[in-house]
């Protein structure tokens, strides 16, 4: 499955309606560290199905930045059945991500 654009108008139907857990990657296009990040985010993505990938620019969704108290990028969530679960600041390895997702 491909990454996912978060945004305020698909969060509910992306997220919190949704019947698998949801990794969301808060990142900005100026963030050095998100761009080191996104690769393995993308591959995460690619290689399972069993959950979906989001990413979430907090440039352009400042009220979902807002509502998860996002203070540094990059931010991981994991969302199941509409709550956060889990979450870490800064790069992360494929394997920390993963092992967050099994939790």
């Amino acid at each position: 499955m491909s990454v996912i654009t978060v945004t305020s108008s698909n969060f509910e139907e992306v997220v919190l309606k949704s019947d698998v857990p949801v990794l969301l990657d808060f990142w900005a296009t100026w963030c050095g560290p998100c761009m080191m990040l996104s690769p393995t985010i993308h591959e995460i993505a690619e290689e399972n199905s069993g959950f979906k990938v989001g990413k979430i620019n907090v440039d352009d969704e400042i009220a979902l930045a807002q509502a998860f108290g996002i203070q540094s990028i990059p931010t991981l969530v994991v969302m199941k059945d509409g709550k956060a679960v889990a979450n870490s600041v800064g790069v992360r390895s494929k394997e920390q991500i993963l092992s967050m997702l099994e939790s």
